[in-house]
């Protein structure tokens, strides 16, 4: 037996300032804190496009938090509607000092970042899903040709949800 989600709906963090976050996440995310919970040194962010209640939540744990690597979460990864958002997002990472790296996994076009508590994330484009060809069961980690990428896919909506003001978005 099994289920089958639709999509990641929201994600949780642990964070040493909620405060220093908060601003992080709106100022390079756009999000708004949308409620908190002080008995529990919590925020919840809207992405500014979303249609859920919260797409992020932050918990301030203070900086004796511990800070682990190993198993668990890597990063998170969310999806942008075009290539231009995806441009638009490297360079707003660079601003921030967030940037850590790109890269081209076929399907996907990928840029990465880092929040002030070193939580990893991903802002991703995906391929219209005709264009996945060789890529249907493959996830190359190859060079993202972002100025090649631009040309050849300006303007191509594929994030394959409602976007508020905007209209139906087919993956």
């Amino acid at each position: 037996m099994s289920f089958s989600p639709v999509r990641l709906n929201h994600a949780v963090l642990f964070v040493t300032d909620l405060e220093r976050s908060e601003r992080f996440y709106h100022q390079v995310f756009g999000m708004e804190v949308i409620a908190r919970e002080p008995r529990a040194n919590a925020a919840f962010l809207r992405l500014p496009r979303s249609g859920n209640h919260h797409d992020l939540g932050l918990f301030g744990i203070g900086p004796a938090g511990p800070k682990r690597r190993g198993v668990g979460l890597y990063h998170l990864a969310w999806q942008v509607d075009t290539i231009e958002e995806l441009a638009a997002a490297r360079d707003e990472l660079m601003a921030a000092g967030a940037y850590t790296g790109e890269s081209s996994h076929g399907a996907t076009k990928s840029v990465y970042g880092a929040d002030p508590d070193g939580n990893e994330f991903e802002i991703m484009w995906m391929l219209p899903r005709e264009a996945w060809g060789d890529y249907e069961h493959a996830a190359p980690i190859d060079h993202l040709d972002l100025p090649g990428e631009l040309r050849r896919w300006s303007g191509m909506r594929t994030a394959g949800s409602f976007v508020p003001g905007g209209e139906e978005v087919r993956s």
